[in-house]
């Protein structure tokens, strides 16, 4: 019977132990060292490649990622000074609706905007590829749902 006790806390304590805990935040990536120029670079020289996209494309596609870039790296400090100085609270489901609504308002400008730059293949393309990243991303979310 003592055996059977010891085993049993044995394969409880090894149990716990291989539990993986990333905590309820998301881990810091290459992204959120770099600035918006080098971020905004870089998604315009991927576009360039899987697009083809022309030197005048280039630069309206490079202006239009550097801003966004701004406003992503922007919201990115202002959440991190809250988080820093623990004024940060859970937002109530208004105040995440207007979030949800302000941002789908961005994502249509800039959609707006992508459309006006390139031609209606490369238009098209894009939109292919902004889907299958939206899949990845949910994809993730997924995964990380899971192990907690």
């Amino acid at each position: 019977m003592k055996r059977f006790a010891v085993v049993l806390a044995l394969l409880t304590s090894l149990g716990v132990a291989a539990q993986r805990n990333d905590g309820p935040c998301m881990p810091r990536g290459q992204k959120m060292d770099m600035t918006a120029e080098e971020m905004a670079t870089m998604q315009t020289k991927h576009m360039t490649l899987v697009l083809d996209l022309t030197e005048a494309q280039q630069k309206k596609v490079m202006q239009l990622h550097l801003e966004e870039a701004k406003l992503r790296k922007a919201r990115w400090e202002e959440m991190d000074k809250l988080r820093a100085s623990g004024d940060w609270k859970r937002p109530t489901d208004e105040e995440r609706l207007a979030r949800q609504n302000a941002r789908l308002d961005e994502q249509i400008a800039f959609q707006a905007k992508m459309k006006e730059v390139l031609n209606d293949e490369q238009y098209q393309s894009w939109k292919d590829m902004r889907r299958q990243n939206a899949k990845f991303g949910r994809k993730k979310m997924q995964e990380r749902g899971r192990r907690g």
